[in-house]
C-alpha cells in the first residue's frame, strides 16, 4: 500500500442545490474525472439536497468510490440537509463534512407511480432490503456506523451534524467552506489500497458552478417546469390537430413534450395522471367533430383536472407539483380548451358565406330582366343568369332562393329579407 501527499494544489468545488437528478449525476461525474485530469488534490461537493432519483444517486456513488483523487461532501450552508438519495451520497464519501444546523438522513425508497396503499408488500420489502443492504455495505466500506444507515433507510430517520458526528457517520463538522479547508490539512485518507495525506492549507479553490447545459436540464427537471411543459406540449399538438397546416403550434408542442418527457425520467410520475391528460386532449378534439352538446367537453375537464391532480404520486416533496401551480396552470389551460372548442364549434354552425351554398337567402340586385323570367342579377360583386316571377322589374331587390348549376333561382324580397 503506498501513500500520496495530496500537496497543496488545486481543490475542484462542486455545488449541488436541488433534487438529484441525472443531470445533476453527470455535472458531478464529469467533475470528478475533470478533477482527476487536472491533477486535483480533491473534490469537494457541497450539497443541499431533499434527494432524488435512485439511478442518478448510484451513478454519482459508483464515480465517489472509484475515482483517484478524494471526494469530501460538506452539506452546507446552516440550513441545509443531505436526505435521502443525498445522505447515502454522503456516507459514500471519502470524507463526510456539515455545517452546524444541518440534518442528513430520511432515506426511505419511494416506489415511484404507485399509490403506496397499493404498493406489492413482497416488491416493497425487496427494495427496501436491496436499499438496505446497498447502505450498509457502503458504510461498512467507509467505516461508518452501519446501523445508522440501515436505520435510515428502515425508519427514515434524520440526524442532526453534531449527533450524526457522535455517531460516526461524518467526520468533520465545519462552519463554511474555508474553515473545512482548514480542517481538511493533514488528514489521510485510504482508497482504494492507496492511503491520501492532504495538504489543503494554501490550496486553490477552483469552483466549478453547473454550466448552462446543466442547469437547463437539471430546471426542466422541476416538477413544476415538467408539468407546464406537458400542457404547453399538449396544447399545441391540440391547436395542430384542429387546424392543420398551422405549423408553428405542432413544433412548440413537439419541442415541449420532448423536454417534459425527459423531466419524467427523473421524477415519480404516475402514468395514469399522464394518461388522463392525454386523454383530455383527445374529448376536446372530439368535441370538435361530434355534436355532444357540450358532453365531451366535460368529460375533458374532469379527465384534466383528475389527471393533474394525480400526475406525481409520492411523499417526497421536491418531486410533487406545488398546488400553486397546479390549480392555476389546470384553471387556465381548462378555460383555454373550453373557449377554443367553443369558438370552433361556433364557426362550424354558421352558415357557409362563399362558394355556391354562400348564395342561398342572399339579396340580389336585377340588373336586366326580361317577360319570359330570365335575366341577369347583380349578387355578391358579380353577375349571374337568374330565373324567377316574369313581372320583376330591373333594379328590383330580389332574394335568392335556390342554385342550379351556375343559374340563380329568385323571388321577389320582403322588407323583412
Amino acid at each position: 500500500m503506498g501513500t500520496i501527499s495530496a500537496f497543496a494544489s488545486d481543490i475542484i468545488l462542486l455545488e449541488v442545490d436541488g433534487a438529484i437528478t441525472p443531470p445533476v449525476a453527470s455535472y458531478i461525474v464529469e467533475n470528478i474525472d475533470y478533477g482527476i485530469e487536472k491533477g486535483a488534490s480533491a473534490v469537494i461537493i457541497r450539497m443541499d439536497t431533499p434527494g432524488g432519483l435512485d439511478t442518478a444517486m448510484r451513478n454519482i456513488i459508483k464515480k465517489e468510490m472509484n475515482a483517484h483523487i478524494p471526494v469530501i461532501v460538506y452539506v452546507a450552508p446552516q440550513g441545509a440537509r443531505a436526505a435521502s438519495a443525498g445522505a447515502i451520497i454522503t456516507l459514500a464519501s471519502d470524507i463526510a463534512a456539515m455545517a452546524p444546523g444541518t440534518n442528513i438522513g430520511a432515506a426511505h425508497p419511494v416506489n415511484i407511480g404507485a399509490k403506496p396503499d397499493r404498493e406489492d408488500k413482497t416488491m416493497t420489502e425487496k427494495v427496501t432490503n436491496d436499499a438496505v443492504a446497498y447502505a450498509r455495505s457502503i458504510a461498512h466500506k467507509r467505516g461508518r456506523s452501519e446501523e445508522w444507515a440501515e436505520d435510515i433507510v428502515r425508519k427514515s430517520i434524520s440526524t442532526p451534524a453534531e449527533e450524526a458526528l457522535k455517531k460516526g457517520v461524518i467526520d468533520i463538522i465545519a462552519n463554511n467552506t474555508d474553515d473545512l479547508i482548514a480542517k481538511l490539512d493533514g488528514r489521510k485518507i485510504k482508497k482504494n489500497n492507496v492511503t491520501f495525506e492532504l495538504k489543503t492549507k494554501d490550496a486553490n479553490i477552483i469552483e466549478r458552478p453547473m454550466g448552462f447545459r446543466y442547469r437547463l436540464l437539471s430546471t426542466i427537471s422541476n416538477p413544476n417546469i415538467a408539468y407546464i411543459l406537458m400542457m404547453i406540449g399538449l396544447a399545441g399538438l391540440y391547436f395542430e390537430l384542429a387546424n392543420p397546416g398551422a405549423i408553428l403550434p405542432g413544433v412548440i408542442g413537439g419541442i415541449s413534450l420532448i423536454l417534459a418527457f425527459f423531466a419524467f425520467q427523473a421524477l415519480p410520475v404516475n402514468y395514469a395522471g399522464v394518461a388522463l391528460i392525454i386523454l383530455a386532449i383527445v374529448l376536446f378534439i372530439a368535441e370538435i367533430k361530434v355534436p355532444s352538446f357540450g358532453l365531451l367537453t366535460v368529460g375533458g375537464v374532469i379527465s384534466l383536472v383528475l389527471g393533474s391532480i394525480i400526475l406525481f404520486r409520492t411523499p417526497e416533496l421536491y418531486a410533487k407539483v406545488s398546488w400553486g401551480v397546479l390549480i392555476p396552470i389546470t384553471a387556465l389551460f381548462t378555460a383555454f380548451f373550453v373557449i377554443s372548442v367553443f369558438l370552433v364549434v361556433k364557426v362550424h354552425r354558421k352558415p357557409p358565406i362563399t362558394g355556391i351554398d354562400g348564395l342561398l337567402g342572399e339579396r340580389a340586385i336585377v340588373y336586366k330582366w326580361k317577360s319570359n323570367g330570365t335575366g341577369k342579377v347583380f349578387c355578391h360583386g358579380e353577375y349571374w343568369d337568374a330565373t324567377g316571377p316574369p313581372d320583376i322589374k330591373k333594379g328590383a331587390k330580389v332574394k335568392v332562393t335556390d342554385v342550379d348549376h351556375l343559374e340563380l333561382k329568385i323571388k321577389p324580397a320582403e322588407d323583412k329579407d
